[in-house]
């Protein structure tokens, strides 16, 4: 009797075992078939969103529409991404294993997603913990979304083409990743012809944090040649001076002096009044009641207040951090650039982590993955992701924060002195100036007249650069460096 029960058991543990394996290995292969699927579906969305990019879309339901693609196409490839990554995900620093070759190109959407059935294989049996309810989740997404692509293409043939500059790459300087939705609702305010009878002047608030890109989104808006056409007069006032972009000259005349002044009052007008906060309400108030220009002119505001957004005579546009997954592809461009080292899976899965800490900021995409770019070594991110750039956010003109955030990278014998901001229309001579990785590749020298060269040499330091259509912004340091020479 005992020995029956026994042999019953045992049957039934191997039969459960035998069950294991064989659900194992048929959703190993169920899987594989899935991020195939992904991958054409892809393809496909993509195709279409850059139809899309294309094309005046003024539907604000068609926006929407177009929106959801684009975040779907952004959560395929992150997905896509994360596979490759294999267990290197939750070796985080610590271990050192034999990197696995991957032929993707993951900058160009349209390479990104050629994926042979032996490389996904590979990929996905590196990684078979991955979360097989994610997989299925995003394949649903982009199935349904896929579903009513030939609607979506009907909608576009309504829409007039628009000339677009040919595609370069994201890292490169003044060029605006993301917001395509954003840019296109501001450039339908600007170009809609509203009730002329009443004279009501337009205006549109445009409302986020500082530092989510609230005044990159608006230059490339009236830097489009649909607005410059549109307005022959296009000023921007940050309080303190306007600047002219059609003469490419600024002033210290409020607007409505300049405007004057220039005889502007029977023309059509575009003025962006930028960072208003609680207390420069008021004074804008007063701008606005004064302010006499040609019909159709139009007014944007940018602030990080919701208290200063019920100005506006049209909804305001809310501005928040990228999604993770699509901040991730703005600050590999810039860590990665391009080189072969993407291909490393162990630098792909502590890049994602550094993502993470950076919590979306601009500043520190540009910044950390500049100096990552510039040291492919895994120890050195390593580092980076062990230091403490997580859980800083931009405050006022970001001068702190990236301070601080360079400040986390330095080698200990390195000061950050004094971080100063200087606005140009034009490039000043910076050439000649030491970089961030200048800094970060720093050691101590075992002379005095080697440690005074490094300390002449990083008087002044480029940190950081935002090249945007109508000026400049460089973040410029004063450092020193500790002799420690007896």
């Amino acid at each position: 009797m005992a020995d029956a029960i026994i042999s019953a058991i045992i049957g039934d543990v191997v039969s459960r075992a035998i069950t294991l394996l064989i659900g194992r290995f048929s959703n190993q292969g169920s899987s594989e078939d899935k991020l195939q699927r992904i991958s054409h579906l892809l393809i496909r969305i993509h195709s279409v969103v850059e139809e899309a990019k294309g094309r005046q879309v003024s539907n604000q339901g068609t926006l929407q529409w177009l929106s959801e693609l684009i975040e779907s196409e952004y959560q395929g490839f992150y997905l896509l991404d994360s596979i490759r990554c294999g267990n290197q995900e939750t070796e985080r620093c610590e271990d050192k294993v034999d990197p696995q070759v991957s032929t993707i190109s993951l900058f160009n959407p349209t390479k990104r997603v050629r994926v042979t059935r032996g490389n996904m294989r590979s990929a996905y049996s590196s990684h078979h913990n991955f979360s097989v309810d994610e997989i299925n989740r995003v394949l649903e997404r982009l199935q349904r979304m896929s579903c009513d692509l030939r609607e979506f293409i009907m909608l576009l043939q309504n829409c007039q083409p628009i000339h677009r500059p040919l595609g370069t790459n994201i890292f490169r300087d003044g060029q605006m990743f993301g917001r395509h939705v954003e840019k296109e609702r501001i450039i339908n305010f600007l170009l809609h012809k509203g009730d002329q009878s009443t004279g009501e002047l337009g205006v549109l608030p445009i409302v986020g944090r500082n530092g989510v890109g609230k005044t990159t989104l608006v230059q490339h808006a009236c830097d489009d040649a649909r607005v410059r056409n549109h307005f022959p007069v296009v000023l921007l006032y940050n309080f303190s001076c306007t600047y002219d972009v059609k003469k490419s000259e600024g002033t210290p005349n409020d607007p409505l002096v300049y405007v004057k002044r220039n005889s502007f009052c029977d023309k059509r007008c575009l003025i962006v009044f930028e960072e208003v906060d609680v207390h420069r309400k008021q004074i804008l108030d007063g701008f606005l009641q004064s302010l006499r220009c040609g019909k159709e002119s139009k007014v944007i505001i940018t602030t990080n207040s919701q208290r200063v957004a019920n100005i506006g005579t049209v909804e305001p546009i809310l501005l928040t951090a990228l999604p993770s997954h699509a901040y991730w592809f703005f600050f590999k461009a810039h860590a990665f650039a391009g080189r072969d080292i993407e291909d490393n899976p162990r630098l792909m899965a502590t890049g994602k982590e550094i993502a993470r800490k950076l919590n979306g900021s601009f500043f520190g995409a540009k910044m950390v993955g500049g100096v990552l770019r510039d040291h492919p070594d895994p120890k050195f991110w390593c580092k980076v992701l062990r230091s403490n750039i997580g859980g800083m956010y931009p405050l006022g003109d970001g001068i702190h924060y990236i301070s601080d955030l360079a400040d986390n990278l330095l080698p200990g014998h390195v000061d950050m002195c004094k971080v100063t901001i200087s606005k140009e229309p034009f490039p000043p001579e910076t050439t000649a100036l030491a970089r961030l990785k200048d800094l970060c590749s720093a050691v101590p020298h075992g002379s005095m007249m080697a440690c005074w060269e490094d300390d002449v040499r990083f008087t002044k330091v480029l940190l950081c650069k935002s090249v945007l259509p109508f000026f400049n912004q460089y973040y410029i340091a004063r450092c020193s460096c500790t002799c420690t020479v007896i």
